[in-house]
Formats: C-alpha cells, sequence, structure tokens
C-alpha cells in the first residue's frame, strides 16, 4: 500500500474511533487539549502561515467529535496556542504540551487527543515527520506508548 494510502486510512480509522467516543469527549480539559494539539500539529514545523491556519481552523469547525464545543471557543483557543507559538515555538511548545499533558487523568481523553493530532496531521494526505515528532512528543507528554499509535 503505498504512503499516501497508509495515511488517508490512518486517519480515516482515527476519526472513526473518535465518532463512536463522542459522547464521552466533553471535557474542558479534553477541549482545551485537543485544541493545544491541533495548534502544536499545524505549527510543527516550527511557523504556521494563514492558509495553514485557516485550513486547520476549518477542520477544527467541521470536525464531528468537536462539536460538542462552541466553534467560537474552539477558534479562540485554537488561535491563542498558535499566537504562543509563533511567537517563540520553543518556549510556547513547552506550555502547549503542558496543557496537553492535563488530558492524561482521563485514558480515553488522552488517547482521543492523540487521534485528533493524528486526523489533523493527516488532513492533508501528508502526514509529515515534523507533525509526527510532535504527536510523538504529545503521547510521552500523556503517558501513552507512541507505537500503540504507530508513531
Amino acid at each position: 500500500m503505498a504512503l499516501w494510502d497508509r495515511i488517508k486510512e490512518s486517519a480515516s480509522s482515527m476519526q472513526t474511533q473518535l465518532e463512536a467516543k463522542k459522547n464521552d469527549l466533553k471535557s474542558g480539559s479534553f477541549r482545551d487539549a485537543s485544541m493545544a494539539m491541533c495548534a502544536l500539529v499545524a505549527a510543527a514545523d516550527g511557523s504556521i502561515d494563514p492558509s495553514e491556519r485557516q485550513r486547520v481552523a476549518t477542520l477544527i469547525s467541521t470536525n464531528d467529535v468537536l462539536r460538542n464545543f462552541p466553534a467560537e471557543d474552539l477558534q479562540r483557543r485554537f488561535n491563542a496556542y498558535v499566537d504562543q507559538l509563533t511567537a517563540d515555538f520553543a518556549f510556547g511548545k513547552v506550555s502547549v504540551l503542558q496543557e496537553i499533558a492535563k488530558a492524561k487523568k482521563k485514558p480515553a481523553e488522552a488517547r482521543a487527543v492523540v487521534q485528533i493530532g493524528i486526523v489533523i496531521g493527516g488532513a492533508d494526505g501528508d502526514f509529515d515527520a515534523s507533525e509526527q515528532a510532535v504527536v510523538r512528543e504529545a503521547c510521552f507528554a500523556l503517558d501513552l506508548p507512541p507505537h500503540e499509535f504507530d508513531l
């Protein structure tokens, strides 16, 4: 199977798993960690251009699992995390990973946050090495083994 097909299949599989747990994913810590993860994946290469920011914002607003939360609230949180990352990527990444780590109290939410990262990273069909690396770091912050997600 071509790499492109594996990426699409993995993102699709993660989205299906997320939708099955949708009713369990309504906490504030999941919301915040998910938006932090989206920002981290979007800025994984150290920068984020306006078109990439808009693409991720659109993915967030159309993701069925994230519809548990008001779109404007998600957008505001996502933008705040992106702003932290673009102001100083290294320092912002530490702060964003701390926010992601708050979801580890509930293993189902922690796994869902990682799955959101994979869905966002694979949405353009290119879950590149920098995106995989930040999702792997998030796994460590959440005390989850990256191999569980093929990372």
